[in-house]
Order: structure tokens, then sequence, then C-alpha cells
């Protein structure tokens, strides 16, 4: 029997041990979704702490409760390690990990190409390799495929590689994993066909595309299509604030047309993994073929500048009260990129923290999801919400709208608010200064 119609069966029969490699916000929820249909899986991750608490059943993912993780390891249908020899025998590889962007607004696929090595290392004969790390088109084929390709297996015959984009969006309960219809490109189309039938046994709806660059280029347009449009909105913004008016009312309002409208909203900046970062892949590959994607590039420049603009409101707003920024209390709501979940990753309240202290403000944060931000360069703990808190500060800066903040508390107890997600919908005693 030919090696794909092997894996086929075992993955049929849920016989077929699946590895993943990276085991972070997108690693880990994969590797509960194919233990809980049936699959051995383990797990690789270069942090031996990550590893160490999953070997004890604990999550350190919000997404995953640790009292659905710990049957998987107990069960002995989920091991971790920092040792790639594990994937030597497994059937199937997914690669969940990192894509950052180097300072000059490079691409960084190094854990990618450090990922293929190591998995080359202990051999890919009869494998489904499968990249799920977001990258620019072509990655696939240019770099992962020649690395597999050095004992000289055909791909499609001796293994089989595709890319399927991650859809992760943390804190989500209404798309998960397996409602989220998934893109997946292969690079043949029996490699193509395996991964389909992988992913089919998690997903509700798979969705094959031509080739691993279409694959490549879904998600880039995905993210794009956000930070673009969200560009827009913060340049919306930035005009209803010079021309009087509430962007959050034009917005809402616009937002009653049913067709020909998507209502996007503005923001203190991007944040998160994905949507700051993925169009940068996208204009990097173009620029090596001398087009500037003109959109991307200023969408960038008005979504990187809204820390800024937040700061420079805070600083009207105490002058207002006939303060300088030097010198004054200000407390930031809110550290996580988006609501209801702890991810700092690049993080508007990051830049927006900086940016105070630079000026001389003494700045507190409070964050009930990220207790402290020593690990990000600004040596904070979370301090408590409280009256005395609200009442100390000069100004409140709201930057994430937690669900679980008492807003009417702050409202009610704070003397001046800059107010960037439209989070106080009934104002107090104190003064409120929209975005």
């Amino acid at each position: 029997m030919e090696l794909k119609q092997q894996l086929l069966q075992k993955i049929e029969n849920r016989q077929a041990r699946v590895g993943v490699v990276g085991l972070g916000y997108v690693g880990l929820p994969l590797v509960v979704a194919f233990a809980e249909q049936g699959f051995q899986v383990v797990g690789v991750d270069v942090d031996s702490r990550k590893v160490a608490s999953l070997q004890r059943g604990e999550s350190y993912v919000e997404d995953i409760p640790s009292a659905t993780l710990a049957p998987l390891v107990a069960d002995g249908r989920f091991q971790a390690s920092t040792d790639y020899a594990v994937l030597a025998d497994v059937d199937a590889i997914s690669i969940c990990v990192p894509t950052p962007l180097r300072k000059t607004k490079d691409p960084d696929i190094s854990y990618i190409i450090a990922a293929t090595d190591c998995i080359a290392e202990f051999g890919g004969t009869g494998k489904l390799i499968v990249l799920e790390s977001t990258t620019y088109p072509g990655t696939t084929e240019e770099i992962i495929l020649p690395r597999l390709h050095s004992n000289g297996d055909a791909v499609g015959k001796d293994f089989f590689l595709a890319f399927s984009p991650e859809r992760i969006d943390p804190g989500r309960v209404d798309y998960t994993i397996y409602t989220t219809p998934k893109v997946i490109g292969g690079t043949t189309p029996d490699c193509l066909e395996v991964a389909l039938a992988l992913y089919g046994t998690v997903v509700q709806q798979p969705v094959g595309v031509s080739s691993t660059a279409a694959a490549e280029m879904v998600k880039l347009l995905e993210n794009t299509f956000r930070a673009v449009n969200i560009g827009l909105v913060n340049e919306v913004a930035l005009m209803c604030d010079r021309l009087g008016l509430n962007v959050w009312e034009i917005v809402q309002a616009a937002a009653t047309k049913p067709y020909g409208f998507m209502p996007f909203y503005p923001g203190p900046g991007l944040g998160g993994h994905c949507i700051p970062i993925d169009p940068h892949y996208l204009s990097w590959k173009l620029r090596t073929l001398n087009y500037t994607a003109r959109f991307i590039e200023l969408a960038s420049e008005v979504n990187s500048s809204m820390p800024e603009y937040v700061v420079t409101k805070v600083a009207d707003a105490l002058n207002g009260d006939r303060k300088a920024v030097n010198g004054s209390q200000v407390l930031v709501l809110g550290a996580a990129y988006k609501p209801n979940i702890s991810d700092v990753r690049e993080s508007p309240a990051l830049d927006i923290i900086h940016l105070l202290q630079d000026k001389g403000a003494t700045v507190a944060y409070h964050d009930p999801h990220v207790p402290d931000l020593s690990h990000e360069g600004i040596p904070l703990q979370s301090v408590t919400l409280d009256v005395a808190t609200l009442q100390a500060a000069d100004c409140v800066v709201v930057v994430t709208n937690h669900a679980v903040i008492d807003w009417a508390a702050v409202a009610g107890h704070a003397r001046l608010i800059v107010d960037t997600r439209n989070a106080i919908r009934q104002p107090g005693p104190g003064r409120v200064v929209p975005l």
C-alpha cells in the first residue's frame, strides 16, 4: 500500500500520531482538538517552563482550561517535550511557531527554519507536515520544501507538505478551532488530500485552495483587511476630533445601513501577534518584486501613531485642569491588547505607558488579567482598582475595556477620564474625554 493510503487509513482510524511544534495560543488548542478526537498527540516547545506546566496538566492558555487539559495528559493522549526526537515516530506534524518582525520590519522566519531543520533531522518520510505560522507567500515551497527534500524524498509521494493558516482568536467563544472554517493549501494534490483528511477530523469546514502560496496569501489578506480598515476608522477618529464630532456616534449610526458597510472601531493602536505584524509580511514580499503596498504602509503609519495621539489627548486633558503631564498621577486601565484576555503582545498599552513615563508622569496600571508587566521592560504590577486609586489619579486612561472592570465605578470616582474604547457609557461627575 502506498504511503498516502497508509496515512489516510491511519487518520480515518484515529491511529495516526500527531505532533505539534509550538505550544502557545495556536499550538495548544490544536493539541487539545486532536487529542479529543482520539489521536495520540505529542507537543514540542523550546520553553522548558511551558513543557513542565503541561506535563502537570496545567494550562497557561486562557482558552484551554486545565480541567480540559489534565485528563488528556493523565490518559496518555498528550505528552509534551523540549526534545524534537519525540517527533521521529509521528505521522503528522503541525508547525505553530512565532513569526515576528525584525526591527527593520522585515520578516523573521528563523523559528520556522529552526523547527523545519529539527524535523528534517529526524526524518520526514511518510509524514504529513503542515505549517500554520503566518508568513509571506512562497515560504512553504521556497524555505520548508528544500529542507525536507534533503534526503531525496519526493513531495506528494514520500512525504506530504501543506500550509494551513491558524485562525485562533483568543478569548472568542462563538468561533472556535472546531467551528471556524480552515483554509488548506497543499504542495501537490495528494498533499492537499491528506491535509484535508487530517484537519477534517477536528474542523467542521476545511477549505482547500490551489496551492500553499494561495493559502499563505489568504491569511495575509484577512489580517491586512482588518489592519487597513482599522487604520481608516482611526483616521476618521482624528478627523472627528478636528470637526468636534463623536466618532463612536458616527460609526454606530453608519452601521445601521444593512448593506455596503461593515463597522470597524477606533482604538489606541493595534495589538496582538497578527494584525500589527502580518501585513508587513505581505508588504515586504511585494517590495522584493519592486511593488509598493501603499494601503498597508499608510494604514501602518496611522495605526502606529495612535499611542502618541492618545498621550497627546491625555496631555491636553490635563492641561484643561491646569496640570502638566510631568508630575501627574496617571492610571492606565488595561494592559492586554484586547478585552478579556491576558495577551500583551504588541499591546498599545505598553507604548502609552512608556510615552507617559518619558513625559514625567507617574504611571500605574490595572488589569485583572495581567498581574505584572516586568517581562515587558516595564517594572510595574497591576494595582487594585478601588475608590482610593481612582480618586488619586489625575487622569484615568481607558486602553482595554475588560468586561470584569466596573466601568460605572470608574465613571463615578475618576475626576478625568480619557476613554479610547467608548467604555464609559454613563458619565459620572468627572470629565470624560473620548478618543
